[in-house]
C-alpha cells in the first residue's frame, strides 16, 4: 500500500495519503506499479478521445485534448523532464555543467524543441490512430506503455546521476527480473486488450516493445552523459516511451 501511494501521489495529480514509510525497497516497488497507478488517467484519457470521435471533433483536435488531459493529470511532471533533460544533453560535454543546466529547471531553446518534436509525434501519431478507428485504445496504451518503462530505467545496475533527488531514490530498485517480467506482462496485456479492436494483437504487443526500446536508448545516452539518472531522466523515458508505443499504434 505505500508503495503504491507513493506511486499514485508522485506520477498522478490525484489527491492521495502521504505513504507511512518511503525507503528503496518502497521506491522500487512504486516503479513496478507505475502502470496501475497512472490507470485511472488512462482511462481518463481514452474516454476523451472516445468522446472527441463521438461529437465528431477534429482528429488533431481530439489528440490534442488527449494530451492534454494527461499533462495535466501528472502536473505536466514528465513533460518538465523532458525539457530538461533535452537542455542538460546540448549544455556541453562537462557532466556537472550538465547536471547543474538540469537542475536549474529553466527550459532553454533545447528543451522547447523537445516539447513541440515530442508533443507533436504524440499528437500526430493519435490522430492516426483515430483515423485507423482504434484511437480510444491507443491512448490508454501510450500513457501505460510510458509509465511501463519505469520499471526498466529503475533496475539494478542503473546508476542515480547524483546522491540527492527521486533519481537517488529510486535508481537501482527494481530487480532485473522483475523488470523484465514487468515489461512481458505488459505486452502480453496489451495484446489481449487489443482483439476487441481492428489492431493486430501482435502489432499492439510490439508497439510496447518499442515504446520500451526508445526509451532505453534515451536512458543508455543519458548515464553515459550524466553518470546516471535523475528524475527528470525518467520523466523524458516516460514521453519517449509513450511517443514511439504511439508511432506503432498509429495506423
Amino acid at each position: 500500500m505505500n508503495a503504491l501511494l507513493l506511486s499514485v501521489g508522485t506520477l498522478t495529480a490525484l489527491p492521495v495519503p502521504a505513504p507511512s514509510v518511503v525507503d528503496r525497497r518502497v521506491a522500487g516497488a512504486a516503479m513496478v506499479l507505475a502502470p496501475v497507478a497512472v490507470l485511472p488517467l488512462a482511462v481518463l484519457a481514452a474516454g476523451v478521445a472516445a468522446a472527441g470521435e463521438a461529437l465528431g471533433l477534429p482528429a488533431l483536435l481530439t489528440a490534442l485534448l488527449c494530451i492534454g488531459t494527461g499533462a495535466l493529470g501528472t502536473r505536466g511532471l514528465h513533460w518538465d523532464g523532458l525539457a530538461d533533460t533535452a537542455d542538460g544533453l546540448s549544455a556541453g560535454y562537462d557532466r556537472e555543467r550538465a547536471l547543474t543546466v538540469i537542475r536549474s529547471g529553466d527550459t532553454g531553446p533545447s528543451g522547447v524543441v523537445a516539447v513541440v518534436l515530442v508533443l507533436g509525434g504524440q499528437a500526430a501519431a493519435i490522430t492516426g490512430a483515430i483515423a485507423a478507428g482504434h484511437g480510444p485504445f491507443a491512448v490508454a496504451v501510450g500513457m501505460l506503455a510510458g509509465r511501463l518503462v519505469l520499471a526498466l530505467c529503475c533496475a539494478r545496475g542503473v546508476p542515480s546521476a547524483r546522491p540527492e533527488g527521486l533519481g537517488a531514490t529510486v535508481a537501482g530498485t527494481v530487480g532485473r527480473l522483475a523488470a523484465v517480467t514487468t515489461l512481458l506482462a505488459g505486452v502480453a496485456l496489451v495484446a489481449a486488450a487489443s482483439l476487441p479492436t481492428p489492431l493486430p494483437p501482435w502489432r499492439a504487443g510490439l508497439a510496447v516493445v518499442v515504446g520500451a526500446a526508445c526509451a532505453l536508448t534515451l536512458l543508455a545516452r543519458c548515464v553515459h552523459r550524466f553518470g546516471g539518472v535523475t528524475g527528470d531522466v525518467l520523466g523524458a523515458c516516460v514521453e519517449t516511451a509513450t511517443l514511439g508505443t504511439l508511432v506503432l499504434l498509429s495506423f
